[in-house]
This record gives C-alpha cells, sequence and structure tokens, in this order.
C-alpha cells in the first residue's frame, strides 16, 4: 500500500515539469486474496479485482478492495473513502471499495523527492557524479517483500519490472534499465548515493 502512494506521488511530482498534454497518468487496483502463478502468468480472483479496481481508480489515484483497506487502517498516514459496494465487470459478487487520499507532506520521503538539494549539500566524495539528463529522469528500485513468503519474491520483482516498462514507453522520461536498479537488490542503500551513482533525479523504493 505505501508503495502505491510513494508511486502516484513520485509520478505527480514528475508531471509538475511536463506540459498538460504530456502527463503520466496511473491509475492503481488493490486487493488481498488468492492467485495462481504459472510461469509469468498470473490468474485468479486476487487478480481479477485488483485489475477491475485498477479501471474504476480516478487518474493519479488508488482504489483499493475491503480486505486491503482491513490491513491497513491505522497503519499509514492516509485516509480511506468508502465508494460502497460496486458491481464490477466479471466478477459475481459485488466488492466494496475505498478511495485513498492522502497529504503529500506526510510522504515526502528520499524516495520521492528531486535530489538537487543533496547534490548542492552533499558532494560525493568516492563515487563520481553523473550530470542528470535534460528531461525528468528516475529509477525503480526493488520493492520490499513485507509478505515474508520467499516465494512472493518473484511476484513482487514482476511489479517493479511492469512499473519500469510503463515508464519506459514515455520518450520524454528518462528510465533507468532494469539491470542497473535491480543491482541494488539485497541491498540498502542511500537514496542520495544511488541518485548521485545512476544519474537521476527521481529515485521510488519502498
Amino acid at each position: 500500500m505505501s508503495a502505491a502512494i510513494e508511486f502516484q506521488q513520485a509520478v505527480n511530482e514528475v508531471d509538475l515539469e511536463r506540459p498538460g498534454t504530456e502527463r503520466i497518468i496511473f491509475r492503481i487496483g488493490l486487493h488481498l486474496g488468492d492467485m495462481i502463478v504459472e510461469g509469468d502468468d498470473l490468474y485468479g480472483d486476487g487478480v481479477n479485482i485488483a485489475a477491475r479496481l485498477e479501471t474504476e481508480a480516478p487518474a493519479g489515484g488508488i482504489l483499493v478492495s475491503r480486505t486491503v483497506h482491513e490491513a491497513v487502517t491505522g497503519r499509514l498516514k492516509a485516509t480511506f473513502a468508502d465508494l460502497g459496494s460496486l458491481a464490477l465487470k466479471n466478477i459475481e459478487r459485488p466488492v466494496q471499495a475505498f478511495s485513498v487520499k492522502w497529504e503529500p507532506s506526510d510522504w515526502r520521503r528520499p524516495s520521492s523527492l528531486s535530489l538537487e538539494s543533496s547534490y548542492k549539500q552533499r558532494q560525493p566524495s568516492s563515487v563520481e557524479q553523473l550530470a542528470l539528463p535534460d528531461k525528468p529522469s528516475i529509477a525503480v528500485l526493488l520493492f520490499q517483500n513485507m509478505s515474508g513468503d520467499p516465494e512472493q519474491e518473484y511476484f513482487v520483482d514482476g511489479i517493479v519490472e511492469d512499473i519500469i516498462t510503463a515508464l519506459s514507453r514515455f520518450k520524454s522520461l528518462f528510465v533507468i534499465a532494469r539491470s542497473s536498479s535491480f543491482a541494488y537488490k539485497d541491498r540498502s542503500p542511500d537514496i542520495r548515493q544511488v541518485g548521485r551513482e545512476l544519474g537521476v533525479r527521481y529515485v521510488l523504493k519502498a
């Protein structure tokens, strides 16, 4: 859940530097449920409901099911608006949904803030500083597997790959390649150091 909020906020901050016609719009739907993993494919009720919630989410927003709402209520700096039971396409039963709201000031972290001030205040000593590209630049690091289940690691990595692929479709956005981002797997690097090493203005990490 926190990764979804941080991702939407990072994208919104990048969009502030772009003309309205070139802004990137993402919708996110979240649900907790069973799924089936077959190779690179994911199936099941959990996946289907999350996908349908995504289509109902507002531009730049997040929609979650009741199961997600119950799991995170009181644990995050966010509020929820009850949208009632939604009739989702190809889902047999109505699904209670909640719209997620948050204050950007509560989620201003090094993972989603511009690193320009860090470059001025803390010059690298052992790592050469790369020049920032002319266009907005971002690196998406691997998300943390909060489930405690090692078998979910593949699913978490797949989400990050999908985000990198989606962002790379925009020619006006400079996105660090998967191989460079995944080099930080199983590490807890300083976000400012990552920005310097990769030469990017934004770093997304959860």
